[in-house]
Parts: structure tokens; sequence; C-alpha cells
């Protein structure tokens, strides 16, 4: 028996069940950025609103989700929300699971962005008479977002990787299905290396979408730089 067999190899690359895998596994990592994200903003907002509730409940989350393996978390969702009369599929147990730890941590990198618009952004808006939520909605979170784009997008990727832990509630992602090509054989070799090659494709194409999101937003912000000069050019002529 050789060590790698390149039929078997291209056979589970090209067969319809890691395909259909592939796209569940984006499925869930897409989902559960959408759900982190969501939190993240929320809990964000809640630590720096200078309400001491919001602030205690948001720091109690973060303690909680990001102190926990993520594991525990997907694990829990699934077996123990039913005794409390939650009972979810297993799809909607991995978002949950993953989308709730993520924004955990999200939540820090969307404050880090909003504390890196300056104070004057602010004051500028509450000169123009904008109340709170605008000039939150409309002044900090655009700038903010060219601030947060890079780390979320390193988040995504090694969320997209975490997704291999739902495998343990029998999720139909990756490397369930590789663990199942490579029982029926005990070919592990090909299996998973066809497995990886399709996380490898799923992440090189969300770094190149990342990538042109931020081309794309650094070019909108050097428009704006070069907008701010000419309007302060006759002010200096």
């Amino acid at each position: 028996m050789s060590l790698f067999d390149a039929g078997i190899f291209l056979k589970n690359l090209l067969s319809a069940d890691y395909f259909f895998a592939a796209v569940n596994t984006l499925w869930i990592s897409l989902a559960s950025l959408g759900l982190g994200l969501l939190v993240g903003l929320v809990l964000a907002i809640a630590r720096d609103s200078g309400i001491a509730v919001l602030g205690w409940i948001a720091s109690a989350y973060l303690w909680l989700f990001r102190g926990t393996p993520v594991l525990l978390q997907i694990v829990f969702a699934f077996y123990v929300l039913p005794s409390f009369g939650i009972v979810l599929s297993r799809f909607t147990c991995a978002v949950l699971a993953l989308g709730l730890n993520e924004g955990a941590y999200i939540a820090e990198i969307i404050r880090a962005g909003l504390r890196g618009v300056g104070p004057d952004q602010r004051e500028a808006a509450a000169a123009l008479g904008l109340k709170p939520w605008h000039t939150m909605r409309f002044v900090i979170l655009p700038q903010a977002f060219r601030i947060i784009i890079p780390p979320i997008g390193n988040q995504f990727i090694s969320m997209l990787k975490l997704t291999a832990l739902v495998e343990v509630i029998g999720v139909q992602e990756l490397l369930l299905v590789a663990s199942q090509a490579a029982s029926s054989n005990f070919r592990y070799l090909e299996a998973l290396s066809a497995a990886g090659i399709y996380y490898l494709a799923l992440t090189t194409a969300f770094m190149a979408v990342q990538a042109r999101i931020e081309l794309a937003l650094g070019k909108g912000a050097d428009r704006q730089r070069q907008d701010s000069q000419l309007e302060r050019a006759p002010e200096h002529a």
C-alpha cells in the first residue's frame, strides 16, 4: 500500500460530499460572523455607554465567553439547552455557539475602533446639533469601520477554522465528512489532505475579499483627505 494514493485524494476532493460540506462550512462561518458582529457591536456600545449596569453586563459576558472553551459552548448549546426546553437544530447550535463566542472578541475589536476615532469628531457632531445616536451612526461608525476591518478579517479566518469543532455535534462540515471518508478505507492522509485543500481555498478567497475591501476603504480615505486639503487651500492662499 502506497503512502499517498492520488486517485483516492482526487475522488475525495471532487466528491459532492466534500463540496457540500465546504458550502456548509462557509454558511456556518458567515452566519456566525454576522451574529458575532451584531453581538460585538452591542457589547462595545454598552461598555462605552457610561451606564454602569450595561457596562457590568457586557464585562460579565466577555468574562464568561472568553474564559470558557468554545468546544464547551458548542456542546452546551446542543446537549444542555434542550433540558430548558430550547431545542435547536445542529446547524443553529453551531452558529449560536460560534457567534456568541466571536461576539466577545469582536466587541473588543469594535471598541478599539470606536476609541480610535478622535474626540474632535464627536465635538464637531455635537456642534452641528446631532443627537448621540446619530453621531454614532453617521460619524463614528463609518470611521471606525476602516480601523476594524483588518482584525475582523483575521478573526473570521480564525473562526472558519474553528468550525471544525462542530463535528462533535454531528454537523456536516469538512472535518466530519473527511473523518467519515477516512473511516471507510482508513486512508486518513488523502481524506484530510482533501479537506485541507478546501480550507485553504476558503481562507484564501476571504483574504482576497478582505484585501479588496481594505483597498476600497483606503482609496475612500485618501479621497476624503484630498477633498479636505482642497477646502482648506483657499484659507491659506
